[in-house]
């Protein structure tokens, strides 16, 4: 197989094929002549002219002093025939102003050089210190405003030249030490602790240093180092006070003071024009040199107008709901001041996320309170991504399904308590698959809903909540707005999620633990602490709405026997039957709880008079009709005593009223012991249980 020898010869040009031309052709087509099939004559003539330009830039000032010199040194040898001066005389003219040209522009070309790496210096500044501010939550154009607001100050004193430019640079660089600096300070709600602050307070120490190696041409570390220090000394690092410290250092001060304050920070609003102008005033002559805040405040509206000018003005934040950016026409049209937005945007929304999620990881560990949970669930899942209703569903293992705990937002009263089943829905699914779910249309939801309802989303997702494998239950936000929830959105659910299923799982086992600290195991009424923690609720109801209450005390008769005829199985089912028949007598609202061995006690509201001796007569007929079957044939009945006491009258205390009502009920066992006969304690159908004499 023979192979084309200009393939052999030009190796390197063999990628090249099967290529589309529009790789290689860049906006300005600088790659066409080198890929088009002109004539080489062109190329040829091209590249001489090129050749010769170079050469000719490279050696001008050598042929200028040549044929300077020549001339003068011909003249000084020829000089007496006056033929030669005047025909050497205009090349020497010639030669002085081209030399002179010469140098001129490249002295023009050398300053446009430094003033283009200037530019270069403190836009790459500017990115920098607009990147820390995004990390501290503040928008890009803050050190923008800051730097004019400095600027403007500079001229009103008459600064020099260097010092003005001092302040624009230290309007960029004056936070550059709060890299230091932990995010959960930078962003902390409410005061700092003192060992927080002193964390801050380095901030400008570690700056100075940092800018410390940049031999800059004019005094920037002082404003770094000193931008914090107060009028009255009281300031930091260094304690400086009135006109000890730089005019540069106190103008930062305001300017930066009075700018920070009106920007929105998750945890506060920005103030008003007006609320910050009257910081400044309030700080007047204690934090601030009060002649500085004078002439900024007098100054302001021109410096306003020169910001609004720029479009840098302040823009009011959303943190909870925030739509995907749309760059105005004016932004577009000035690109050179807000073309990054899109970049300090994202850089903003990662340190608040990290924000958000630290508060959600350390709220969560506030409260074993499953309602307070759900509660600080609703409120963070609020905070990094927007919905207009969230619901938390608990899942019952016993029942196979899941029921709406918690609804926040529209239509929370119709969607309360809705229950739905393994894989019913949207929110079935996510629970029967235990992954989360952003694809499916929202109204598989509510397919069971009314449709007068009006309950209509166009997206929704929905994740699973589980703890060491156990299904705790589902959280779905629906939106009215967005047409889907993206992978960003995901991502932040499932972390909240991940904390929250956690915090859920803590919550539900203490208050597991809980209630059965509060509950009798074997009839699942609560017990004697319970009792006492339901008195005092009543009796404050009772002291606040002068209405009494009965304290009713229960035992039960020839319980013993049972137990020593037929055995504890069978005393501690008579014991659950007799307690559910008791619970059946009494209303919804009323309380009733085991106090230990055969014992009950009631809580019983408003019922006096002929309405208590009714009640005590229901319960014991109730009782008394109960039959238990123990086995074939037989069975086992139990008797009950009643008594009562009325809060107010009988006593105050629990103590009080409970003797009184085992007074009482003590009483009326007395009389069933005389009206039963005594071998009538245990009825059998048939078979009597024979004892041994």
């Amino acid at each position: 197989m023979t192979t084309n020898s200009s393939e052999t010869s030009h190796p390197a040009r063999q990628p090249l094929r099967g290529l589309p031309l529009a790789q290689f052709v860049g906006d300005g087509a600088e790659l066409l002549p080198a890929l088009s099939p002109a004539p080489r004559h062109s190329a040829v003539g091209l590249s001489l002219r090129d050749s010769l330009s170079h050469w000719w830039l490279t050696n001008q000032l050598w042929i200028l002093w040549t044929l300077l010199v020549i001339p003068i040194a011909l003249e000084l040898i020829y000089g007496k025939f006056l033929l030669p001066y005047l025909l050497l005389a205009p090349i020497s003219i010639l030669s002085t102003y081209l030399l002179y040209r010469s140098a001129r522009a490249r002295l023009q070309s050398k300053t446009h050089e430094v003033a283009a790496l200037s530019e270069l210096h403190l836009a790459t500044a500017e990115a920098l210190a607009t990147a820390i501010d995004a990390k501290d939550q503040t928008t890009h154009c803050h050190v923008r405003r800051v730097q004019i607001y400095a600027a403007g100050m500079g001229e009103v004193f008459g600064l020099s030249t260097d010092d003005i430019a001092a302040l624009k640079a230290g309007a960029l660089l004056h936070d550059i030490g709060k890299l230091a600096v932990p995010p959960h300070i930078l962003n902390k709600p409410g005061p700092l602790t003192p060992a927080e602050f002193e964390k801050m307070k380095i901030h400008t120490v570690v700056g100075a240093q940092i800018l410390g190696r940049v031999d800059f041409p004019y005094p920037v570390i002082p404003i770094i180092r000193h931008h914090h220090e107060q009028w009255d000394g009281r300031g930091y690092p260094d304690k400086l006070r009135g006109e000890q410290i730089p005019i540069t250092a106190r103008i930062i001060s305001v300017v930066d003071c009075f700018d920070s304050v009106r920007e929105d920070r998750p945890f506060r609003r920005g103030m008003t024009l007006d609320e910050a102008t009257a910081l400044l005033l309030r700080g007047s002559g204690i934090h601030f040199d009060p002649v500085v805040v004078e002439q900024f405040i007098k100054h302001l509206p021109r410096f306003d107008a020169e910001i609004e000018r720029l479009g840098l003005q302040h823009q009011p934040a959303n943190y909870a709901t925030e739509p995907p950016i749309q760059l105005s026409t004016i932004d577009m049209a000035q690109t050179r001041e807000r073309g990054s937005y899109v970049a300090y945007d994202q850089i903003k929304k990662a340190h608040r996320e990290v924000y958000a999620l630290y508060e959600i990881a350390r709220t969560f560990g506030t409260s074993l309170n499953v309602e307070h949970t759900l509660e600080i669930l609703v409120d963070k899942v609020g905070h990094v991504v927007p919905f207009d209703t969230c619901i938390v569903y608990f899942y019952d293992d016993a029942k196979g399904y899941a029921t709406a705990r918690h609804v926040a937002g529209k239509h929370a009263q119709k969607l309360a308590g809705r229950c739905i089943k393994l894989g019913e829905g949207v929110t079935g699914f996510a629970l029967a698959n235990r992954r989360a779910v952003n694809q499916l249309h929202p109204s598989l939801d509510f397919a069971d809903t009314n449709t007068d309802a009006g309950i209509k989303y166009r997206s929704m997702a929905s994740l699973p909540l589980f703890k060491d494998d156990v299904l705790l239950g589902a959280l779905s936000v629906y939106s009215t707005e967005l047409d889907q929830y993206t992978n960003d959105h995901m991502r932040l659910l499932e972390t909240v999620t991940r904390l929250a299923s956690d915090a859920l799982g803590n919550a539900m086992q203490h208050a597991e633990a809980e209630s059965k600290a509060l509950t009798d195991q074997l009839t699942g009424l609560p017990n004697a602490r319970y009792l006492s923690l339901r008195f005092e609720e009543e009796a404050a109801r009772a002291r606040r709405t002068d209405r009494a209450f009965q304290v009713v005390m229960l035992d039960l008769d020839e319980f013993k026997n049972v137990n020593d005829t037929y055995g504890h199985k069978a005393g501690d089912k008579m014991l659950r039957e007799v307690a559910h028949i008791i619970q059946g007598q009494l209303r919804e609202y009323d309380f009733l709880a085991r106090s230990g061995g055969d014992e009950f006690v009631a809580l019983v509201q408003e019922v006096v008079g002929a309405q208590v001796e009714e009640l005590c007569n229901r319960i014991e007929t109730a009782v008394s009709k109960f039959s238990l079957a123990v086995g074939k044939n037989r069975s086992a009945r139990v008797g009950i005593s009643v008594g009562t006491a009325t809060f107010g009258i009988d006593g105050e205390t629990l103590d009080q009223l409970v003797i009184a009502a085992d007074s009482a009920m003590y009483r009326v066992k007395s009389s069933h012991r005389l009206e039963r006969m005594p071998s009538v304690s245990i009825r059998q159908d048939l078979h009597p249980v024979q004892t041994k004499s």
